[in-house]
């Protein structure tokens, strides 16, 4: 099967590229330089050289804050490309498999939500997010769409290696503790989209359970409670002694996108569907921390006390 991998220089990507490699796909997974997703010639161009019978668009734009004022850019990777490989994949007879966010919902509910709850996203990341699932969804009929949360990895940007950078830089960390939501693991994300890939290639595509799912770390928490346990961690590793973690509202630290208060995603349907076990975030969080602190020793940086 050939596959088309956008995004393979993200956090999912890195993480998706070696598991796809050793599964035999034949693996196109272009760097943003070779593929950029705001121009549809590009791709038409790419999809004519490589012909992909399944398409992983793991490509987004992320810069949640930034794209209050960057909508257009927003709309471009997260909207508008997703409609154009929906399509081409449409017309070709090709797969997609389409990767989402929580930010598509307001937070405004107090149990988790499943997909069949209406999306309200509270800003411009969040629509454009739930602008790309519904173009997904409406043009290509053979299509996942996989909603997650909260994705850290030893790669990229994200809140882990952001937190790791403060807990070097200063006594207090103070972080909001009224937004929940599910930290969510890259490689435990790449694994389970690898193990659906394996068996959209053993089966027929015609009884192929298509739709849309979640997918997250089991088990939900705060920011603040995310921050706590990755300090907990460097400290039980002989880092970033004596920082504090201080929770405080939202209210406290304005940004200039609004988030969701709480964004949990119930995930049975994928579990049961495709019979995927979630590992506890914080369980997951842990060999990623000690990769990170490989990294920064092996650097030269990262002496105890300095993560």
């Amino acid at each position: 099967m050939r596959v088309l991998l956008t995004g393979a220089s993200g956090q999912l990507g890195c993480e998706l590229r070696p598991r796809l490699a050793a599964a035999g796909f034949a693996l196109a997974a272009p760097e943003p330089e070779e593929l950029d997703l705001a121009r549809p010639g590009e791709i038409d161009s790419f999809w004519r050289q490589n012909r992909p019978q399944l398409v992983i668009n793991a490509a987004a734009y992320t810069a949640v804050d930034r794209a209050e004022s960057e909508a257009a850019a927003a709309f471009a990777v997260n909207a508008e490309a997703p409609a154009h490989l929906a399509r081409l994949c449409r017309d070709t007879g090709a797969a997609l498999i389409h990767v989402s966010t929580d930010y598509v919902f307001d937070g405004t509910k107090s149990a988790p939500y499943h997909e069949d709850d209406p999306v309200n996203p509270l800003g411009v990341y969040g629509r454009s997010k739930a602008a790309g699932e519904e173009a997904v969804r409406a043009l290509c009929p053979r299509h996942l769409v996989v909603r997650t949360s909260w994705l850290y990895s030893a790669h990229g940007v994200n809140f882990v290696k952001t937190v790791l950078r403060l807990a070097a830089e200063r006594p207090e960390l103070r972080i909001v503790d009224d937004q929940h939501g599910c930290p969510t693991s890259a490689a435990d994300l790449a694994e389970a989209i690898a193990a659906i890939v394996k068996r959209l290639r053993q089966e027929a595509q015609a009884i192929f359970p298509w739709g849309l799912y979640h997918y997250c770390g089991e088990g939900a928490t705060t920011w603040y409670g995310f921050a706590r346990k990755i300090v907990d961690l460097l400290q039980e590793r002989g880092f970033a002694r004596g920082v504090r973690v201080v929770p405080i509202p939202t209210a406290a630290y304005p940004t200039p996108a609004r988030r969701p208060a709480y964004s949990v995603l119930d995930c049975r349907r994928i579990e049961a569907v495709f019979g995927l076990r979630r590992t506890p975030w914080a369980e997951s969080l842990t060999p990623v921390v000690e990769r990170l602190l490989e990294d920064r020793r092996g650097a030269g940086a990262g002496r105890p006390g300095e993560p």
